[in-house]
């Protein structure tokens, strides 16, 4: 029989869950929330939206609400982040999405990737004397791909969804035209990317006042020419982008910026649907995006060597499990550097990078107690800078249909570069190709010759959309940005819900590391444990502490419900469902 006490206690937690969620009189507390987790997610029984900004968030849900299915909500987001997010949601940009119809218990991968245009060479960027110039793939008309985003966005809805262009659109418009209110993460935001954005009159007259000022918080932010970009959309579809005014006003721009886009290249670019890279851990599937993201099968080659430890008793985030995990980092990321690029241009080995017995392989040359020398890593032996200013968003439907969706311009603000008269800023994604095989750009490897620069090609990228299946069902829809942090941020989200058993919230507040291979250290966030790093140190790593990893916008899915968490690394976000 219970103890007095013990019965106050339980009494005491079950009210304090009452006073949590008053509203959901019919769900059980005690199962909804645990009282020994150190987070607690966003939880709602039909729809769920998890976003890197609130006012879209809450517009994905508007959409679920009057019954429109995951498709139809991811679609409206992306417009609204166009808006409300502008340094890494867009019209101008590009991306991947994989759906999952929960009818058909089938999950398709779209591709709308930017596109190098038709002129582009693999010695675009460099000078007279063979070396790089990064201005050149960075702020120059020759950085911007052929955009993919709204024919991406169209396409998923005319195949997927079941609402009009029309009305998952029109709240992005009202936004545009009607301004929106400035918030902390907006007015630092474009503060910090004043002097890339400034070298262009035609964004400095929108994002900027007209003595030049910043905009402060609270101040309205209009961009009444991109709303009237989006109302061409909307009645004419993905030919108001590709052709047409705004084409035209596109090409004018970026040609003179000194770039070699054409109408042709954009009436010509084209989205792909590409069968997702599939794996497995500890029993549940993961599938993810397949190339010319090289997130997905890294992920799964990274999950493949892990697989062979006991993580789950090695505990979270101690020395031996970060150094076992970056030890299986370091080698999928040498093999990234090879292996790498667009399929329909290089032949990419997934099959052999995602074969357990490859990873088993792998796993010989790793000890237990030693860091590998990165130099000792080479890539396997088989029978690109990207800005971390990417942003995801996470759908899930009252029928089970999931969307997970990143998309981004490359760098915050892609180029900087705003098309006159259309509101639309251009991506910088010719960066995210090798401009010189094999050499470092920035803090990434952006890797060989697979991942040359060539007209119609798409450059690699991390984006790293997945889904999670547990018994045949969806269970974690997420992804984050990051550059190549990308990978290894959803791999950890992976491993803290399924090794540790944490919450979605807890699996997302959890402090990340990272290793890529080169350059040979290990990325930590400063909440790491502090003699955590000592052993590691002890260990034979190097061990550096850096800015935050990831803004991942997870949802899982239970029997209970759905539970949602938004990345607190980044201000802004907003997990709602209903």
């Amino acid at each position: 029989m219970r103890s007095l006490k013990t019965t106050q206690m339980l009494l005491a937690v079950f009210v304090s869950f009452i006073i949590i969620l008053p509203h959901q009189t019919s769900a059980n507390p005690s199962a909804i929330y645990s009282g020994m987790a150190t987070a607690q997610p966003v939880w709602a029984k039909h729809g769920m939206v998890s976003s890197q900004e609130a006012l879209a968030s809450q517009i994905g849900i508007e959409v679920l609400k009057n019954g429109g299915n995951a498709v139809d909500a991811a679609v409206a987001v992306g417009f609204a982040l166009a808006v409300t997010l502008p340094r890494a949601g867009n019209l101008g940009g590009g991306g991947f999405m994989l759906v999952y119809l929960a009818d058909k218990k089938k999950t398709i991968a779209i591709d709308y990737r930017e596109m190098a245009p038709s002129k582009a060479h693999k010695d675009i960027f460099l000078n007279e004397h063979g070396n790089a110039v990064a201005k050149l793939s960075r702020e120059h008309g020759l950085a911007v791909g052929v955009p993919g985003t709204v024919l991406g966005l169209t396409h998923a809805l005319e195949k997927y969804g079941t609402l009009s262009l029309k009305q998952v659109i029109s709240p992005a418009i009202k936004l545009a035209k009607n301004g929106i209110k400035v918030t902390p993460d907006l007015a630092t935001s474009l503060a910090s990317g004043k002097r890339r954005i400034s070298q262009w009159p035609s964004s400095v007259e929108i994002f900027y006042k007209e003595n030049g000022d910043n905009y402060e918080i609270g101040d309205r932010l209009f961009q009444t020419d991109l709303s009237q970009s989006l109302e061409l959309i909307a009645r004419h579809g993905s030919k108001g982008f590709y052709k047409g005014r705004t084409a035209q006003k596109i090409v004018s721009a970026v040609q003179e910026a000194g770039g070699i886009m054409t109408l042709s290249d954009l009436e010509n670019y084209s989205v792909a649907e590409r069968k997702p890279v599939t794996g497995t851990y500890r029993g549940y599937q993961i599938v993810s995006m397949p190339p010319p993201s090289s997130g997905g099968v890294h992920i799964i080659e990274m999950l493949n060597i892990l697989e062979n430890y006991p993580i789950n008793q090695f505990g979270h985030n101690t020395a031996q499990t970060i150094h076992l995990m970056s030890e299986a980092m370091k080698r999928a990321y040498a093999d990234r550097s090879e292996f790498l690029g667009d399929p329909d241009f290089t032949h990419v080995p997934l099959n052999q990078l995602t074969s357990k017995l490859y990873a088993k392989e792998l796993t010989k040359s790793i000890a237990l107690n030693k860091a590998t020398p990165s130099d000792e890593v080479k890539p396997g032996k088989l029978s690109p800078y990207e800005s971390d200013q990417t942003t995801h968003f996470s759908v899930v439907d009252q029928w089970g249909n999931a969307v997970s969706n990143t998309y981004t311009l490359n760098f915050s603000y892609g180029s900087g570069l705003v098309a006159k008269g259309t509101g639309i800023l251009l991506n910088n994604e010719m960066d995210d190709f090798s401009a010189k095989a094999g050499v470092p750009n920035g803090y990434d490897l952006i890797g060989g010759s697979a991942n040359e620069v060539s007209g119609g090609k798409r450059p690699l990228s991390s984006m790293s959309p997945t889904i999670v299946f547990e018994n045949n069902k969806p269970f974690i829809v997420t992804g984050s940005p990051g550059g190549s942090r990308i990978i290894t941020t959803t791999l950890q989200i992976i491993m803290n819900v399924i090794d540790h058993r944490m919450n979605i919230a807890e699996a997302t507040n959890a402090s990340r590391v990272h290793h890529q291979w080169l350059p040979d250290e290990i990325r930590v966030e400063k909440s790491l444990n502090g003699d955590t790093i000592r052993l590691l140190k002890e260990k034979g790593h190097t061990v550096k502490i850096k800015r935050a990893m990831g803004s991942t916008q997870s949802i899982e899915i239970t029997d209970d419900g759905l539970f949602g968490a938004s990345d607190l690394r980044r201000g802004g976000s907003e997990t709602v469902g209903y």
